[in-house]
Formats: C-alpha cells, sequence, structure tokens
C-alpha cells in the first residue's frame, strides 16, 4: 500500500503484494515509508548526499555506483545504483531505486536482479580491454570509503549494450523504462519537501493509502 496511482508493469508478475518479478529474473517492488527519511543530506546538495550514501553502502558491504538527483512524477527523488555481494555464493546483486521524500515519509520504486552461476564475465572483459590502471577509479562521491566493493568503470552504462543480458543492464534498463510511468497520489505530492537531517521537519498528517490507489497502467 503505497502512494503510487500508477506504475506500468508489462511483462512483471505480481508475486506478493507490492512484489513482482520478470521472466529475466528481476524483482520489482513499492514500498511507503510514513517516517521522516533517513537520507544523509538534502536532495540540493548532491555532493553530500552522494557521499553520505556511499559511506552507508559501502558500510553494508557493498558498492555505490551512482546516486543522482531526479523527479518522479515531477517530485524531488534520488536515483541510486548499488552493489552488493550475494555472501552466501560469489557473485553481486545490483539494486536500482528511486526514493521519492518528503518531510515526514517517502516513498520507494526499487528493481533488483543477481547473477547467476557465471559471474565476473563482464568486469574481466572490460579490465582487459581498458586495462587495470584506467578499470579502478577513485569514487566519484569522495575517496576513503570504508570497506565495501570497488568503484570502477566496468559498472558504467557505456557498456551495457554489450552485455544485454547482465543483471546490472537489466536493472538500469527496467529503472530508465518504469520512471516516466510512476505517478502518485495528489496528496502525497503536496506534502511539504523533504529539508534534509536535521532540518525542522513538519509532519503533516497523511490519510493512511486506502485500496484501489495502485492500479496498474494500461496494457499491463
Amino acid at each position: 500500500m503505497t502512494p503510487i496511482t500508477g506504475l506500468d508493469l508489462t511483462g512483471f508478475t505480481e508475486r506478493e503484494p507490492g512484489v513482482w518479478t520478470d521472466e529475466a529474473g528481476l524483482v520489482l517492488s513499492v514500498h511507503f515509508f510514513p517516517l521522516i527519511p533517513d537520507l544523509p543530506a538534502a536532495l540540493h546538495e548532491p555532493q553530500r548526499l552522494g557521499a553520505g550514501l556511499a559511506q552507508l553502502v559501502a558500510g553494508a558491504g557493498g558498492g555505490l555506483i551512482e546516486a543522482v538527483p531526479g523527479s518522479v512524477d515531477g517530485v524531488p527523488a534520488v536515483r541510486q545504483l548499488v552493489k552488493m555481494p550475494l555472501g552466501s555464493r560469489p557473485g553481486q546483486a545490483f539494486l536500482g531505486s528511486w526514493t521519492v521524500p518528503r518531510a515526514g515519509s517517502s516513498t520507494v520504486v526499487k528493481v533488483q536482479a543477481a547473477e547467476g552461476a557465471t559471474t565476473g564475465m563482464r568486469e574481466a572483459m572490460i579490465m582487459a580491454q581498458v586495462g587495470p590502471a584506467e578499470y579502478f577509479r577513485p569514487h566519484p562521491y569522495g575517496d576513503g570509503q570504508p570497506g565495501g566493493l570497488p568503484y570502477h568503470v566496468g559498472d558504467h552504462e557505456q557498456w551495457d549494450s554489450r552485455f544485454p543480458d547482465h543483471p546490472l543492464t537489466l536493472v538500469r534498463a527496467a529503472l530508465h523504462r518504469i520512471t516516466p510511468t510512476i505517478t502518485f497520489d495528489d496528496r502525497f505530492k503536496a506534502l511539504p519537501p523533504f529539508g534534509g537531517p536535521g532540518a525542522p521537519q513538519s509532519l503533516p498528517h497523511l490519510p493512511p493509502p486506502r485500496r484501489g490507489w495502485f492500479r496498474r497502467r494500461k496494457g499491463a
């Protein structure tokens, strides 16, 4: 139950309320949190926001590929791409998300997929082409991220066309495709904006989502 009123679910099958999967192994989910967002900075501070998110992801053992402010249905938001080790076996999972924060709540749309039995082929082929010295780069949101997975050019979008079935390619493409189809309830859009951590937050009462808020786009 979220303030989302429209979302193109073409190709996805519902597995449980708010969670869908497709034949390529993507998992799409939507979430609503009636709490002050835990973002480390306001959206108008992109460098500080990116550095804080990179530290949080690295502290959890993963790596932040990108954090890009933007908007969803006209509401300010931040798009993240994250990679995480699978832990139980070799390989990585890739997560793409939009976090849409308001003063006292947030909505998150997330797409994720994991590597299968074959892992590391994309990274190995790109490193062989560009060379190790050009492959690993300082993190764009600041050096010295504690732990986590390294930042490298193999995760850049320019390589996606060469690896169309890679989970990162699939996650990024799905997020690009569905973003323009997302619409929100007007009450959510009218909430005061998120002012950043520590900023005075107006906490207006948001009525609980009613059944029927979420609906499929035509043709989904």
